[in-house]
């Protein structure tokens, strides 16, 4: 037989003060992880027990520490889902421009390293010295938060990106970040190492005559922040390729050079027996936009058409300067697929703008289906395919 007993053990005046001793030591190394932000957030949360919950526990973070401390926050985790963030965020920037009517091209390239490049023909970054930072436009936009072109001011009449911190979390959490801008007549440079820039914003060869102005932005992301830093091009094909849809005649490109297709690329336009390696490229751009987004959704889903043209239409409001345009087709099949976007940016969970839709749309269908006619006649109502932007 087995017993199982338990002893009180014994406790004397020099083991109290061994342990409180020890207590001491344990919160002096908390203080001093902490001050060197190396706790997780779990740690952290520990260490920060009520009873030594003081002013000097305080920490205020400046410039882009709080990305790198709660990298969450701003791109959604640091898993694949965040590191293809950091690539939407550049990207998006250039879509802006492409809104704002100044940038028709934007091309994208995963590099060997697992460097993204980012490279839009709009307007570049503005590289003049901001008013009251002492630092070019470049540099204040890569280093501070909640900066940027989209707070008033006429820069942009409709973008994405509202809160102005895309690049500059993309510059927090990458090792190396180089970037260009053609403006003004000149190619302007700038390098940063771990968030801070090496030099000043440096003043380049002149433009050619026919260059056009633009931006380019080269990364890597940290990979003492990410879980992996190694890009699926089929997640950015696919959301590329819905940007396309969604900003008519923009063309967009996305090329792998780690990938060798030895197959070669048509839309790329390369051509059988040229010399080099060939690397997996798409090119998209949509002359329609969001129709030709219905029509792409009807034939994934495999869905026939009751009538062959795409319904579409589009209005604007200068006075509210409000615009929408929508595009839908009635199929055949059980389920509805509605897509919404505000800006370009998908509103999965409905809105004003949806609901309007909806309403406007079964009044239409009961007031036509009430109205008196010689010719009636009762079929089942099919579904619709609608995308609204």
């Amino acid at each position: 037989m087995t017993f199982i007993t338990e002893v009180d053990p014994v406790v004397t005046e020099g083991s109290l003060l061994a342990e409180e001793t020890s207590k001491e030591e344990q919160l002096k190394a908390a203080a001093e992880r902490i001050n060197n932000a190396e706790l997780t957030e779990g740690e952290l949360d520990e260490s920060m027990a009520p009873e030594h919950y003081e002013a000097s526990d305080l920490r205020v973070l400046e410039g882009l520490e709080a990305v790198r401390i709660r990298p969450g926050m701003y791109i959604g985790s640091t898993g694949p889902r965040g590191l293809h963030h950091l690539v939407y965020e550049i990207v998006d920037n250039s879509v802006d421009e492409a809104l704002a009517g100044y940038a028709s091209h934007i091309e994208v390239t995963i590099l060997p390293d697992n460097g993204i490049r980012v490279v839009d023909d709009g307007r570049g970054i503005p590289v003049d010295e901001v008013p009251g930072e002492g630092v070019s436009g470049v540099e204040t936009v890569m280093t501070k938060l909640h900066a940027g072109g989209k707070f008033g001011g006429g820069g942009y009449a409709v973008s994405g990106g509202l809160h102005g911190v895309g690049i500059s979390v993309v510059n927090a959490l990458s090792t190396h970040v180089d970037i260009e801008v053609r403006r003004q007549g000149f190619h302007w440079t700038q390098t940063y190492v771990d968030q801070h820039p090496v030099a000043p914003l440096k003043q380049g060869e002149p433009m050619a005559e026919d260059e056009s102005t633009g931006t380019s932005v080269t990364f890597w992301a940290d990979p003492k922040i990410f879980e992996t830093t190694i890009y699926d091009f089929e997640t950015l094909r696919s959301r590329f390729q819905q940007m396309a849809f969604l900003n008519k005649g923009l063309k967009l490109s996305l090329t792998d050079e780690r990938v060798t297709d030895q197959a070669g690329d048509e839309v790329a336009g390369d051509a059988e027996g040229e010399p080099g390696e060939k690397h997996q490229t798409v090119t998209y751009q949509y002359l329609n936009g969001i129709k030709d987004y219905v029509d792409y959704l009807v034939k994934v889903r495999k869905a026939t058409p009751v009538e062959e043209d795409v319904i579409s239409f589009e209005a604007e409001d200068l006075k509210l300067g409000i615009s929408a345009e929508l595009a839908m087709q009635w199929t055949t099949a059980y389920s509805e697929a509605v897509h919404t976007f505000a800006n370009t940016i998908s509103t999965t969970e409905g809105g004003t703008h949806e609901e309007g839709f909806r309403a406007a749309l079964t009044s239409l269908v009961v007031t036509r289906v009430k109205r008196p006619s010689s010719k009636t006649r009762t079929r089942t109502c099919p579904a619709t395919t609608c995308v609204k932007a």
